[in-house]
């Protein structure tokens, strides 16, 4: 962010959202201070308006809020910072102060499968795979691959939602296996979807979208 706040009004708010599934986690208030000690320590800290005081969110509970970015609004009195949180922000215990809930999003596959490698669990069917390796990975990929496909050849729309579900987790268990990153795999999208809005010719190496 090359431009800086306006703090010449005052104190201004601060919008803190979940880097990975975009909730609305709190409003807070920051002076010049709180700012730049938030951009110093890269955890939230903003102006206590009843304790008269810096306030770093989590600094009793543990709750803290590790900032990713910081975005400045159009009139540069407004900011939303993007974060990633350390447990609840909501001192009720809610993950929200505005009580909304987040829909399952595909990256908490990624969580899923991490978390499954490395637990402790019996049956683990994610160690399962990962023990038998990637013939036996790619093996079931394959196999589900082509179950949306007998299913998508039946028009079965319920068939064919649930073989994509089964599809992607073995596809996240196979990218597990491979170390591959799915954010790696959202920037290549970002990149091809850039190329195809920008593009304007025709170029064998290049799919237009």
């Amino acid at each position: 962010m090359t431009q800086q706040p306006d703090f010449s009004k005052g104190l201004i708010p601060a919008i803190l959202q979940d880097v990975q599934t975009k909730q609305v986690l709190m409003l807070g208030y920051m002076n010049e201070d709180a700012y730049n000690k938030t951009l110093a320590e890269g955890k939230v800290c903003f102006y206590s308006r009843s304790k008269d005081r810096l306030w770093t969110k989590g600094e009793t509970s543990g709750h803290t809020q590790v900032v990713q970015n910081v975005h400045l609004d159009c009139d540069q009195d407004t900011l939303l910072i993007d974060v990633i949180p350390n447990g609840p922000t909501c001192h009720t215990g809610s993950q929200s102060c505005f009580n909304t809930t987040v829909p399952f999003y595909v990256q908490q596959l990624e969580d899923t499968v991490s978390s499954s490698a490395n637990s402790n669990k019996e049956n683990s069917y994610t160690q399962y795979l990962l023990n038998e390796g990637l013939e036996k990975i790619t093996k079931k990929f394959g196999e589900e691959a082509f179950e949306v496909v007998i299913g998508a050849m039946k028009s079965n729309q319920e068939e064919v939602t649930n073989e994509t579900a089964d599809l992607m987790y073995h596809l996240f268990v196979l990218l597990h296996a491979l170390n591959i990153k799915f954010e790696d795999i959202e920037k290549t999208l970002s990149k091809r979807h850039q190329v195809s809005n920008n593009f304007k010719g025709e170029r064998s190496d290049i799919k237009n979208w």
